[in-house]
């Protein structure tokens, strides 16, 4: 195939690579040829290639395994290729060319899904990045690829970097990172601010192999942020998004959380929920916990398919048997207000309908609402609080549901704040009222 000139240079590189990309450009094709190259050239190396998913690595993990297929083609064609012998059956020639094949070929065994092995001595392995790296701890490696590096959990990269550290000495230890952006902060992120690596950016724009109309209605198809992010290979933050993605990230410290293990009776829990609308497919269930000093820990972010409002009260009521929430917070508005119904017919007290309708109290005897801003504006005060006061799983579907949600005055001068994929994020500003809860008494409408 005929390669772009940053697809030579990525390559032809000896060193560590980073490369930011729109979608479709070539970045797995191109990665996946300097994956095999290197293979070759040194022999006795380790590779590991991971993704979040092992579906991801394993697209990359084909296209390495396309590349060293010519070169082991190559191979069986210099020793001159197998014969085929008349006096045989056509089984048998074909067990004989098989034999003929790994006698001359470049592999040391039948390649599986998830290895090869060269008769260099060289190994590659690829395998799903998982949340916490734990799994991957035992290996030493010369080489690592990470496909879709924004979205892999920071502890992954973490505990893969000592990895590299013996190869440093031999002069290899490189890394080649390829992703689509997903938004500010993060190792990927950083990696395109550090000597440490050779950049690249490439935009779908510049790549004559995707038509030019088709771009143009993905242009008006998406938002100008989501075409720049996705197309165009940018870092971008909406300017006027509400959760900037650093401050998310930053916030993210842990990748997991069990129940057997990590529930406390002496903390407190709480629910914050946001019941499927008309037109959309998710229940959202937030969980938090809050120790003595009203630290607030997100441990759980969960959706469901939107089911019917007995079945979701069910599984708000199932949550709470196991929890024993001191607190369920909802959206009763709209399909919300029969959840709401029945939980309370439950509960009682122990359910807070959220909206702008509700009439408040707070510890001080003054009457008001808690307005959808209130909860969103908690929720960011929190978050920026230094030294942190909240810490939030590491959740790529939560993280993208707060990174979507944006605002903007209206001409009345009210705060209006929205979102593509909002009900992850509306459920998580509910469960941070956890930390109002204390001073507020409910009054009916």
């Amino acid at each position: 195939m005929k390669f772009d000139k940053w697809q030579k240079d990525v390559i032809d590189y000896n060193g560590s690579v980073t490369i930011r990309a729109g979608r479709q450009v070539g970045k797995s094709t191109t990665v996946g040829k300097r994956r095999a190259k290197l293979m070759l050239k040194y022999p006795g190396s380790i590779s590991l290639i991971i993704a979040p998913a092992q579906r991801q690595s394993s697209q990359l993990f084909i296209k390495v395994l396309s590349w060293l297929e010519l070169a082991h083609q190559d191979a069986i064609k210099h020793a001159g290729g197998y014969k085929s012998n008349p006096a045989v059956s056509m089984r048998r020639n074909m067990e004989l060319n098989r034999v003929f094949d790994m006698q001359h070929g470049i592999y040391l065994e039948q390649p599986t899904k998830t290895t090869v092995k060269l008769k260099n001595g060289s190994i590659c392995y690829s395998l799903p990045a998982g949340k916490t790296g734990v799994y991957l701890r035992t290996f030493a490696l010369d080489f690592l690829d990470i496909d879709e590096a924004a979205y892999v959990p920071e502890a992954v990269y973490t505990a893969l970097k000592p990895m590299l550290a013996v190869a440093q000495k031999k002069g290899l230890g490189w890394e080649t990172f390829l992703s689509t952006p997903f938004g500010r902060g993060g190792f990927f992120y950083d990696s395109h601010f550090s000597d440490d690596y050779k950049h690249f950016h490439i935009s779908s724009e510049n790549c004559e192999r995707i038509p030019k109309e088709f771009l143009r209605k993905e242009r008006t198809r998406l938002t100008r942020i989501e075409y720049a992010q996705e197309y165009q290979g940018e870092f971008v933050d909406e300017f006027n998004q509400f959760f900037p993605t650093k401050l998310v990230k930053d916030r993210m410290t842990f990748y997991a959380w069990d129940f057997k293990t990590d529930y406390d009776r002496t903390k407190k829990y709480f629910l914050g929920m946001d019941v499927a609308r008309y037109g959309q497919d998710e229940n959202a269930f937030v969980i938090a916990e809050m120790d003595e000093k009203n630290h607030l820990k997100i441990v759980r972010a969960l959706t469901t398919e939107r089911k019917s409002l007995t079945v979701t009260a069910r599984r708000a009521l199932a949550l709470h048997e196991k929890y024993n929430f001191n607190r369920i917070f909802i959206d009763d508005m709209g399909v919300g207000a029969g959840v709401t119904d029945i939980l309370i017919d439950a509960l009682g007290r122990k359910v807070m309908a959220l909206n702008n309708s509700k009439r408040t109290m707070d510890k001080d005897g003054r009457k008001g609402k808690i307005l959808k801003e209130d909860m969103y504006s908690n929720a960011s005060v929190i978050m920026e609080a230094e030294p942190p006061t909240i810490e939030i799983i590491n959740s790529i579907r939560l993280l993208r549901s707060l990174k979507s949600m944006t605002f903007e005055y209206t001409s009345d001068k009210n705060l209006k704040i929205y979102g593509k994929y909002s009900h992850l994020a509306e459920a998580f500003v509910r469960a941070c009222w956890a930390t109002k809860a204390k001073g507020l008494k409910l009054f009916l409408a």
